[in-house]
C-alpha cells in the first residue's frame, strides 16, 4: 500500500495534521511513539490555548486525540520511525520494528527532547533521584527538598507543579537572570517553597544508592557550594532529533529544519516539517497545530499539482 500521506509525531502538531488529513479525505498514516508530546509530561494547566481559560496538558491531548480517532481514513501505529529515504516517487518510512511505509508525501512533526546536563552523578542517578519528568516521578518526592535546574518556562513550570508536593524547591539557573514568562515568575514569587538561585553553574550530583547532594559554582563570589537535596529535576530546554531525515533536509546551527515558512515545506518536494522541529522561532502549542493544519493543506496542494492523488 501507498499512502497518500505519513505524519511522523503525535504531538498538538501531528494530531491536528491528522485530523485536516481525515476531513480532506487522504489515505493516512500517523506513526508515534505515543500521543501528546512534551505537554503531556508535565503536569501543569495550560492556559493559553483559545477557549480554554485553562486546561490540564493531559485533557487537552485527550481531546485531540478523541476528535483524530473519529477520522476513518487516518490509521496510527505506535512505533519509532528509525529513517526517512525517498525514492523517484514515493517516501519510504523505516520504523524500529523492522516495519516500511510508502507514501506520496510525509509531515516531519517529532518535536523536540529533553536536554541532559551531561554532568558527574547525572546517569548514575537516573531513576534514583534524577528525573526529566515532573509529571511521572513527581508524587514520589513528597516532603522532600529537590533542585530545579533551568530558569525558563519549563523550569518554572515544574518547580510550581512539584510544590504540590515536596517540602522545598530550588531553581538553578546558570545566567544572572531567569528567562521565563512574566506570569510564570509571578506565581513562583509568591510560592514560599521555591526558592531561585542565580549565577549557578551545576558540577555533580552526589550520593550513595540516592541523590543525598547538588554541587554548583557559585558564579557571582566563587565559591562552591552544596544543597543537600533528594531529587534533581533537569529542565534545561530541548533540542530535536532530525537524524532521521538528516538526508533530505537542511538543518540550522540547532539542528533543526530549515522550511519554506510560506507552505512549511522543506527542500524535499512533498516533505513538510512542522512545530518545534522547524526553525520557526516560537515554539507554542497553538503554532504546532496551526502548522499542522497548514502543511496538511499543502500536501493536499502538492498531491494535487503533481497528479500523484
Amino acid at each position: 500500500m501507498i499512502y497518500d500521506l505519513i505524519i511522523i509525531g503525535g504531538g498538538p502538531g501531528g494530531i491536528t495534521s491528522g485530523i485536516y488529513a481525515g476531513r480532506q479525505g487522504l489515505k493516512t498514516l500517523l506513526i508515534t511513539k505515543d500521543f501528546g508530546g512534551q505537554i503531556a509530561k508535565k503536569g501543569i494547566n495550560i492556559e493559553n490555548w483559545p477557549g480554554n481559560k485553562s486546561i490540564s496538558g493531559q485533557q487537552l491531548i485527550k481531546n485531540f486525540v478523541d476528535h483524530l480517532k473519529e477520522q476513518k481514513e487516518v490509521e496510527i501505529k505506535f512505533s519509532s520511525v528509525v529513517k526517512v529515504e525517498k525514492d523517484n516517487k514515493n517516501f519510504i518510512v523505516l520504523t524500529s520494528d523492522n516495519k516500511k511505509f510508502k507514501s506520496l508525501s510525509v509531515i516531519i512533526a517529532i518535536g523536540t527532547e529533553l536536554k541532559h546536563l551531561n554532568i558527574l552523578g547525572e546517569e548514575k542517578f537516573k531513576g534514583r533521584g534524577v528525573s526529566y519528568c515532573s509529571i511521572c516521578d513527581g508524587p514520589l518526592f513528597k516532603n522532600k527538598n529537590v533542585a530545579v535546574i533551568g530558569g525558563g518556562n519549563s523550569g518554572f513550570e515544574t518547580s510550581l507543579f512539584l510544590s504540590k508536593y515536596a517540602k522545598k524547591i530550588y531553581i538553578l539557573e546558570y545566567f544572572s537572570n531567569v528567562n521565563a514568562d512574566k506570569k510564570n515568575q509571578e506565581l513562583v514569587k509568591k510560592n514560599k517553597k521555591i526558592k531561585i538561585i542565580t549565577n549557578a553553574k551545576v558540577k555533580e550530583i552526589k550520593g550513595n544508592n540516592f541523590v543525598e547532594e547538588l554541587v554548583y559554582d557559585d558564579l557571582k563570589d566563587k565559591k562552591t557550594k552544596r544543597l543537600k537535596i533528594e531529587g534533581v529535576f533537569i529542565q534545561i530546554g530541548c533540542e530535536p532529533k532530525t537524524s532521521i531525515v538528516e538526508s533530505l533536509v537542511d538543518l540550522n546551527e540547532k539542528k533543526e529544519i530549515e522550511v519554506n515558512h510560506f507552505n512549511l515545506q522543506t527542500k524535499t518536494p512533498g516533505l513538510f516539517a512542522i512545530g518545534d522541529v522547524n526553525s520557526g522561532k516560537y515554539k507554542q502549542i497553538v503554532i504546532a497545530a496551526g502548522e499542522g493544519a497548514k502543511a496538511t493543506l499543502f500536501a493536499c496542494q502538492y498531491l494535487k499539482e503533481n497528479k500523484l492523488s
